[in-house]
């Protein structure tokens, strides 16, 4: 992996297409093995270098920053402002962060958790980038201000683009107040219940940062149920929520057990899987959010943790290589089809050779962007969302 520095990062760029060598873009390569491996002898091209906050408007609620900065760092700095940005850690990241990867990385993937229940995804509070095309080209889109529209939407097409289309090298968000009071509920009872009761959640007035649905592993006790974050600037509200939330549960034989806001933090850091490379299987699932209960109660998922948002049906499953063979992936893939949704395999053992994600409907419009941004198809050989990678 190569991590030049700033100055050098473009002229390294153009070298690489004059010379028509492959190569991929990476933030600080903490997740460099998920998705499709990249053709053999591809250089991988570091932003690591690329950090800092360029700039922070607090009275705007926005951030610049460059695209090798830390999730951690930003958010550490922000919080001295009474600010946040509301992203989830990264699937992998550590009870306080650890391990969350760059800005950079974070916008390429575009993998939302559980607080785009609230908040939106990754794509939706991304108002501005600056890139370095293939042939070494600079660009930016969008500004600095929420409301800003200026320039072609490549906030939206760069983001979950996995480094196909070019190197991102500075990003703007907008940011938000720290919410000052946050609690939480733990519902647990039979997974019919707890679907009825989601749809509920879904459809009311109510407005819940994240309604997960979480399934511990069998060493945790593998307990099924819905993991409900509650924030407001009033406590008296939250008992509200709580209360309200815990009556309608009641009638549906769910259990409600309130959370403090450590309870709350250890049960959402647990939900994010021990480590961005510690499981030989990590699955991105999705289904219609109705089916949720459905596809939890899959065989192929039996033993096995998972964590799904229920107001979008996206969420990760995670397991060793012996728990989970990979004729049971496939079979789960099918049942994620005819669910409405898809399956993603982000890590897998060595020898499954498992297609990280099929053709998407849209492929042909896919390929000819592709073509556009990267006529050589230097960019993330074998890596380009929505296209079935070629066997390995």
């Amino acid at each position: 992996m190569i991590t030049p520095e700033p100055s050098e990062l473009q002229e390294l760029v153009r070298a690489l297409h004059r010379q028509a060598t492959p190569w991929q873009p990476a933030g600080l390569g903490s997740r460099l093995s998920w998705g499709p491996p990249v053709a053999a002898g591809s250089t991988t091209v570091s932003c690591g270098r690329l950090r800092g906050i360029v700039e922070h408007s607090p009275g705007d609620f926005t951030v610049t920053a460059q695209a090798g900065t830390p999730l951690v760092e930003v958010q550490a700095e922000l919080a001295h402002h009474g600010q946040w940005l509301a992203l989830d850690w990264p699937w992998g990241s550590g009870p306080a962060g650890e391990a969350s990867g760059s800005l950079g990385g974070l916008v390429a993937r575009g993998l939302a958790g559980g607080l785009r229940q609230r908040y939106l995804g990754v794509r939706d509070q991304l108002i501005g980038i600056e890139l370095i095309r293939a042939d070494g080209t600079r660009a930016r889109a969008g500004g600095k201000v929420v409301k800003n529209v200026a320039g072609y939407d490549l906030m939206r097409l760069f983001t979950g683009s996995w480094g196909a289309l070019g190197l991102i090298t500075s990003v703007t968000l907008r940011t938000l107040p720290l919410p000052p009071q946050r609690r939480g509920l733990w519902l647990s009872g039979p997974l019919e219940a707890l679907g009825q009761l989601s749809g509920w959640l879904l459809s009311s007035s109510l407005s819940p940062e994240r309604i997960d649905w979480w399934r511990a592993g069998p060493a945790q006790g593998g307990d099924t149920g819905l993991l409900i974050s509650l924030a407001s600037i009033n406590a008296r509200t939250l008992d509200e929520q709580i209360t309200c939330i815990a009556a309608k549960a009641t009638p549906f034989g769910i259990a409600a057990l309130p959370l403090e806001p450590a309870d709350l933090d250890a049960r959402v850091a647990e939900s994010r899987g021990p480590g961005p490379e510690a499981c030989d299987w990590l699955l991105r699932l999705a289904v219609r959010p109705s089916e949720a209960p459905a596809l939890l109660a899959e065989a192929a998922l039996t033993g096995l943790p998972v964590c799904l948002s229920a107001g979008s049906g996206i969420g990760f499953a995670w397991a060793a290589a012996d728990q989970l063979p990979a004729y049971r992936v496939e079979a789960l893939r099918r049942s994620c089809l005819g669910w409405g949704g898809y399956l993603t395999v982000l890590r897998q053992p060595a020898g499954a050779q498992l297609p990280a994600w099929l053709d998407a409907p849209s492929r042909p419009m896919i390929e000819a962007i592709k073509r556009q941004f990267d006529p050589k198809q230097l960019l993330a050989r074998g890596r380009l969302p929505g296209v079935q990678p070629p066997p390995h």
